[in-house]
């Protein structure tokens, strides 16, 4: 192993979180009980405000940024990890409270890894990321309420050219569900389409003020947007249908009623992929390995070096990322 790598720190430079590459060993990083050598991690929109200084992410400085990586257990004290095993880790706090993925080694506790299926290669796994991984838990979530079928009424996906949204309708049209993606930009009709979106919303359209009760069209959907997106979702969405609300890139404000809600039986289901209990996120990850085409993922993502990645935030920031990136940190 290395003896020295690169990291990507944030550090309190005059009372402001500001980010630059470090160089850091082996005792730098926390005493936890498994150390990983980092393959790839990727860039999340938290991502972009914690490297660009934008927005506050990290709540203890410093901190090793980024949310996700994917990689291979080195040492390990637990006895639920052993040398060589291909790993993932989302969330856990991770660039918040815990040192995260922009680094070339970390080391994290035994329970925030999830064991990476056969299926998938690091870069595919990055790919996915919080954003995929997201997305399979909002469809298993739809699933569960029970209110989607194959074939029924359309399902919605919000933010569809995102990184969450790109890999919803993926998993939702694999699984004979007619997906209708809202999305600003006409250009990306054709890469959604190749996903399996069978229709296409103005996003505009869900921006508009409407009425507590609108004409049900959704059987059910996936938000990454809230605010008046989120609350016309709802407004529109058949009885007894749900919207799986896991992002709020437009607003965390909810400007609606209960009506939805009360006269038409229609649940909110709130999918948060940062604390997710190990037996959520195995199920999630096999639902990647069985139902994403590898294909597809391949159009989804791009693969970016370690260094580009001040360039990246900025990008992300300013909505000129279409899909999703991987941070390649061995470049």
């Amino acid at each position: 192993m290395a003896e020295n790598f690169t990291a990507f720190v944030i550090e309190d430079v005059g009372g402001k979180p500001k980010g630059g590459f470090t160089t850091l060993t082996l005792a730098d990083l926390p005493d936890n009980d498994v150390l990983v050598e980092v393959a790839c991690s990727t860039l999340n929109y938290k991502d972009g405000l914690a490297v660009s200084g934008k927005g506050r992410i990290a709540r203890k400085l410093p901190m090793v940024a980024g949310i996700d990586l994917a990689g291979t257990v080195v040492e390990s004290r637990s006895p639920a990890w052993k040398p060589g095993d291909k790993v993932v880790a989302n969330g856990w706090g991770l660039s918040e409270t815990q040192w995260g993925g922009y680094t070339r080694f970390q080391r994290l506790k035994a329970e925030w890894l999830t064991r990476l299926p056969d299926a998938f290669s690091f870069e595919e796994a990055m790919g996915i990321g919080t954003a995929g991984y997201t997305a399979a838990l909002c469809v298993d979530a739809l699933e569960r309420w029970g209110a989607i079928r194959p074939g029924g009424k359309e399902v919605l996906v919000t933010g569809a050219a995102g990184g969450v949204g790109s890999i919803a309708v993926a998993l939702l049209a694999k699984r004979g569900y007619p997906v209708v993606a809202s999305t600003g930009r006409p250009e990306t009709h054709d890469y959604l389409r190749g996903l399996g979106a069978s229709d296409f919303i103005d996003r505009a359209a869900l921006l508009e003020k409407g009425a507590p009760l609108q004409k049900e069209r959704w059987a059910g959907g996936v938000d990454s947007v809230g605010g008046q997106t989120l609350v016309n979702a709802l407004s529109q969405t058949a009885w007894g249908g749900a919207i799986a609300a896991c992002g709020l890139a437009g607003s965390s404000d909810l400007p609606g009623t209960v009506l939805p809600h009360i006269l038409r039986s229609v649940a909110l289901l709130g999918v948060d992929s940062v604390m997710a209990p190990p037996d959520r996120r195995d199920a999630a990850w096999t639902r990647l390995a069985r139902d994403l085409d590898r294909s597809a993922l391949k159009t989804m993502y791009e693969v970016q070096p370690f260094d580009a990645l001040p360039e990246l935030a900025t990008k992300i920031l300013a909505g000129n990322i279409r899909g999703r990136v991987v941070v390649d940190v061995t470049r």
